[in-house]
């Protein structure tokens, strides 16, 4: 019972703390989205699971830096699900990696507001026009992560997130790639911070789903995702990679 009133402190904590960043996911689209009003909202966290969500893209796809020298880390969310008790909940098991060194953590994403796009997009040449979906939604709160302290070089992850899924004629949730093919593609935004458990530094730590929000002068390409030639030394060299967190 003490773990879980702990669980929940932080929790609360972490929210005070990255709340302001909220901003960096609904500034660029204020007029294109609606919040969910409370019983609607209530009603789709008890109603679904959105655990797929955040484990359906490839890893080899999703980018991460730590740092202000954007060195690269790789983000690997192995078990997503939902919380028995607390419906806007997801405990969260995966495992990162910098420079060779891997690490375990277990965490929490906890769903605090939820969206809904004013005009849905129906993808390239209207090709998703007539199948009846009944729209397309953004989940946004925070999370924290936390590292095995047994392990070497290990802290928090504490940020707050972002990402989109559709309903289908169904009501069936699906991870929303409708616009997979377009330039900047991107979903499953995470922006925040990494702070070490032995000196309490604390370096800022965002990664994503094909695209990094909130990466400055790091991601160059126009279509794809592509480092600027001065990062590509923080572990930039190879993109893609086999499975490394097994």
């Amino acid at each position: 019972m003490k773990a879980y009133l702990l669980t929940i402190f932080l929790l609360a904590a972490s929210f005070n703390i990255v709340n302001a960043q909220y901003s960096l996911f609904v500034k660029d689209d204020k007029y294109r989205l609606e919040q969910l009003p409370t019983v609607a909202k209530e009603k789709q966290l008890s109603k679904y699971d959105f655990s797929k969500l955040f484990t359906y893209t490839d890893n080899s796809s999703v980018y991460g830096f730590i740092g202000s020298n954007y060195q690269r880390i790789r983000i690997k969310f192995i078990s997503v699900t939902k919380d028995s008790l607390m419906q806007d909940t997801y405990n969260v098991y995966g495992k990162s990696m910098v420079k060779g060194n891997i690490d375990e953590f277990n965490g929490t994403i906890v769903i605090t507001k939820i969206f809904k796009q004013k005009a849905m997009s129906y993808g390239v040449d209207d090709e998703y026009k007539n199948k009846g979906f009944k729209g397309e939604f953004i989940l946004s709160g925070f999370y924290i992560l936390a590292e095995n302290k047994e392990q070497n070089h290990t802290g928090i992850f504490k940020g707050t997130f972002r990402s989109a899924f559709y309903l289908d004629r169904k009501n069936i949730v699906h991870y929303d790639d409708i616009d997979n093919d377009s330039d900047g593609y991107t979903n499953n935004l995470f922006a925040g911070n990494w702070t070490d458990y032995k000196t309490q530094l604390s370096k800022k730590c965002n990664w994503g789903d094909y695209r990094i929000p909130d990466s400055g002068d790091l991601d160059v390409g126009a279509g794809d995702f592509s480092p600027d030639e001065k990062y590509v030394k923080y572990g930039w060299q190879a993109i893609r990679n086999n499975k490394w967190w097994k």
